[in-house]
């Protein structure tokens, strides 16, 4: 294997292969990253049984090949390499990889020990990039971490003809973002649970690339239990959760409410981030709503306190109502919006957080339930 390759899109490209990769691989061979040369095209894939990640580069090849190097080395040498082409050769059971004055050998791995990609399933459908990134951000933070509990770790994508829809919760709270799309058949009715951190890992890459993202996903035979995206030359694949059992969240939305109020939320946020600097991480912050408008307030009796008023639009009886404070930052910055709808039926019972626009409407597609913490006062 031969080649020459601009700087840039081969650092660009081993990158985000490299992201995927696992930090402790089970075999070592799962730590390296297939660099293949076929007809001019460069292919770098990655792939630890769960995620595959591949990119196609247009390259000067002299000689096609294939070598497999330490993913996360080739990418912290092609990141600090000068803004020169790169010429790389495979030599024996090294990788020579030359830019400008620069010269590095580093050691390969056995190619055939490598598994194979999976294959891309089936497309389902398109939808714009940007839109997309935008909705996996928006949701996927209500998502869980813990691993003991992998279906709440999952982003639900639900597919029902032109409609899309993304839901991931944690317990404590709920987003939910929905729009359309272009399915390839218009009777499509899917879902699937989706691996919050490599759903927000792809849609991170895929959004700022512009155009169009395919998704593609096995409804029966040959890739059922994985779903892939496409966008311009990178294509990922991910091992779907099992998501059998997956609550009906959609119900936690409440059909009526009691009580309303309208907030900046670049104010509220800065109000919160104030006050909740005496709060420890699982003190609550207390919203107390009146005719008079919102202040906001933290810390117990014993310990530091603050508290700010603000300015709020209020309709409904006063309300005292208090919210983990990271909880409540991340709904309002997953808001995309100047202004926050938020509805509540009483302090004990979820509240909905909505984007407003300057009419004071709510702007359909994403809703944020956020779960109450009770307060002594």
């Amino acid at each position: 294997m031969k080649f020459r390759v601009e700087r840039d899109a081969l650092a660009d490209a081993v990158a985000w292969t490299a992201k995927s990769l696992p930090s402790r691989p089970s075999v070592p061979v799962l730590a390296g990253v297939m660099m293949r040369v076929t007809d001019g095209q460069l292919n770098v894939s990655g792939f630890d049984y769960e995620v595959s990640s591949q990119v196609s580069v247009d390259v000067q090849g002299d000689a096609d090949g294939a070598a497999l190097v330490s993913g996360r080395l080739l990418a912290e040498i092609t990141k600090a390499l000068p803004a020169k082409p790169v010429d790389i050769a495979a030599v024996g059971a090294h990788l020579e990889l030359v830019c400008g004055s620069a010269r590095f050998t580093l050691p390969t791995m056995p190619v055939e020990d490598y598994p194979t990609l999976p294959e891309m399933p089936d497309s389902a459908g398109t939808i714009d990039a940007a839109e997309f990134a935008s909705a996996v951000s928006q949701v996927a933070i209500a998502a869980g971490r813990d691993e003991t509990l992998p279906m709440m770790t999952g982003v639900r994508v639900e597919l029902n003809g032109s409609s899309l829809a993304m839901l991931a919760t944690d317990r404590y709270r709920l987003a939910m973002r929905e729009m359309q799309w272009r399915p390839d058949n218009p009777d499509v009715s899917l879902n699937a649970l989706v691996p919050a951190r490599t759903l927000a890992d792809t849609a991170k890459t895929l959004g700022p690339l512009g155009g169009d993202v395919t998704m593609a996903l096995a409804h029966g035979g040959a890739g059922e239990g994985m779903i892939g995206f496409v966008g311009g030359a990178r294509r990922t694949t991910s091992r779907l959760l099992d998501g059998a059992n997956y609550p009906p969240v959609r119900s936690l939305f409440p059909a009526s409410h009691n009580a309303e109020a309208r907030v900046s939320v670049s104010a509220l946020n800065e109000v919160v981030r104030r006050v909740a600097l005496v709060a420890d991480r699982t003190t609550p912050v207390l919203l107390s709503f009146s005719d008079e408008g919102l202040v906001v307030e933290a810390g117990g009796t014993e310990e530091a306190r603050a508290s700010e008023a603000m300015e709020a639009t209020f309709t409904g009886e006063p309300l005292t109502i208090g919210f983990n404070p990271q909880y409540l930052l991340d709904g309002l910055a997953a808001l995309g919006s100047p202004t926050a709808m938020m509805a509540f039926v009483d302090a004990f019972k979820p509240a909905v957080i909505s984007p407003a626009g300057e009419d004071g409407e709510i702007v359909p597609g994403y809703r944020y339930l956020i779960m109450p913490i009770r307060v002594t006062r």
